[in-house]
């Protein structure tokens, strides 16, 4: 099995998914140990002194004032970690949990934050275990971090609270870590602090919604370029001279998978034919204005991305001559912003896919086509109601939209009084990304079967090719009514797991 070594200067996204997703081992370099040995020390020599030092010999937050005697430091640590486990609501899903965990112990393993090399390993052993804390949906204001996700996830390496164990059963955690001879940590000075400061969660998801969309933008360009064929548009639009004017990276990248897509095309270059038009709708035409401005949105977020990757996100921290300083760096900020910024182009993505969906199914607009793709239009209603459900997927986007990171609640007796929400528009944008391969989907499914209608055109190479590859993986093409909603979930699936992207790359080769 593929093994994640983690060093002390970050981690990659890549090491994420393979973490998070994959269910690679983790492993911790001999560079990490010594730095955890070395940060150990600093915290153990403050911790003998008399001088109060943040999080090492002090109450937390809005508590911070009073000294904590050395007797206390261990039930001092003990009781953050149980105190702050306070999320409600449904489970968060596995895959989250592990990038939780493993970006946590990133940060451990920068050598910043104090905790000793034991807890690091224990951290890497349960990942390893198999053993997946249970973490709810609320709890975390993206600031300090995501307290009460990482507090969940603490409290397990306690041995406390719940956990999902390799074979899907959620049961005691003291009893999984001993099944797997794990022994329960006994968290001291500063660990349980340095556990649960940081902006793992929220990077998590986003590192794995910026994979997920890689491939949807590459999808919607497929569909983007099928539904221009089913409509018989034109390719002119895509030429890349006419991108380089406008020197948007996305968007010429978008026009050129596009263009790639329908290169052979017997069907585009009609739109002078039996109804002239001087050009296609927006929504055909625009296509690669939108997608591309989605791509450089991406291009954005995953630069802040690769950044919080490289940080060490705690409070406070230990600096290599000696010092323990306060800091803020475990405000979501950077990342609760790009979270939204994704939600809002997911949102218009979706949007301008469904409007090209309805002009295919409107035999006004439809350049011939029959109404709604049906079969026998008015004993059949073909595909009227698969718009009605992207419709409302588009919808609830456009909701998703709504920026988390503009809102702030206080919170700590005031203490902690503007937060990022981070966590919130990480839980949105996965849902959005969620309904955005539905809604692709959808417009596949529209769009296969709208070229199939066009006898006697020829379609692209590329397309012929997605077109063959949805009907072997279950969703079939046209005729009378029959039930939709399992064609639907074929062409989800069919675009979730990559297929319509590698079934028009056997043709096209790599699409941007």
């Amino acid at each position: 099995m593929h093994t994640v070594v983690v060093g002390t200067s970050g981690v990659t996204a890549s090491d994420v998914l393979a973490v998070a997703r994959g269910g690679a081992r983790v492993d911790l370099s001999a560079e990490a140990v010594a730095a955890l040995a070395a940060s150990r020390e600093i915290v153990d020599a403050l911790a003998a002194k008399p001088e109060p030092v943040y999080g090492v010999s002090t109450g937390f937050g809005a508590l911070a004032t009073r000294h904590i005697s050395p007797e206390l430091r261990t039930q001092l640590q003990r009781n953050i970690v149980r105190s702050h486990a306070a999320g409600m609501g449904p489970r968060v899903e596995r895959e989250v949990v592990r990038a939780l965990m493993f970006l946590r112990l990133k940060t451990v393993c920068s050598g910043h934050t104090g905790v000793r090399p034991e807890v690091a390993r224990t951290m890497a052993d349960v990942l390893n275990a198999g053993i997946t804390p249970v973490v709810h949906e609320y709890g975390s204001l993206g600031c300090s971090g995501d307290l009460a996700p990482l507090s969940h996830c603490a409290l397990a390496l306690m041995g406390e609270g719940e956990a999902e164990g390799p074979d899907g059963v959620v049961r005691p955690a003291g009893e999984l870590l001993a099944e797997h001879g794990i022994r329960p940590v006994v968290l001291r000075e500063k660990e349980g602090l340095a556990l649960l400061n940081g902006t793992d969660g929220m990077l998590g998801m986003l590192v794995m919604a910026l994979a997920d969309l890689d491939i949807l933008y590459k999808s919607a360009d497929v569909t983007a370029a099928l539904s221009l064929e089913a409509l018989l548009g034109t390719d002119r639009v895509l030429a890349p001279e006419l991108h380089a004017i406008r020197p948007h990276p996305g968007q010429a990248a978008s026009a050129a998978n596009m263009l790639a897509v329908l290169k052979g095309s017997g069907l585009t270059g009609h739109h002078q034919d039996d109804a002239p038009r001087v050009q296609d709708a927006y929504s055909v035409r625009c296509a690669p204005q939108v997608a591309g401005a989605g791509r450089d949105t991406l291009a954005h977020a995953r630069l802040v991305a690769e950044r919080e990757l490289a940080s060490a996100v705690d409070n406070p921290v230990v600096l290599p001559d000696g010092r323990v300083e306060s800091n803020g760096n475990f405000h979501g900020a950077p990342v609760a912003y790009v979270l939204d910024f994704l939600a809002i182009a997911v949102a218009d993505l979706a949007s301008i896919a469904e409007r090209r969906t309805d002009r295919l199914l409107d035999k006004n607009r439809s350049h011939g086509l029959p109404p709604f793709l049906a079969d026998d239009a008015g004993v059949d209603s073909g595909l009227m109601i698969a718009q009605y459900t992207q419709a409302a997927l588009v919808s609830e986007l456009k909701r998703l939209a709504v920026p988390a990171s503009a809102d702030s609640i206080p919170s700590s007796a005031m203490q902690e009084d503007h937060v990022s929400m981070g966590w919130s528009a990480a839980r949105k944008l996965r849902t959005a990304v969620d309904n955005l391969t539905r809604v692709v989907a959808v417009e596949l499914y529209t769009a296969t079967r709208a070229v199939e209608l066009r006898e006697g055109l020829t379609p692209a190479p590329a397309t012929r090719a997605a077109v063959e590859a949805l009907r072997a993986a279950g969703a079939a093409g046209p005729g009378p009514d029959r039930h939709l909603a399992p064609d639907l979930a074929a062409a989800d699936a069919f675009v979730r797991d990559g297929r319509l992207v590698a079934a028009v790359e056997t043709v096209t080769g790599p699409l941007n």
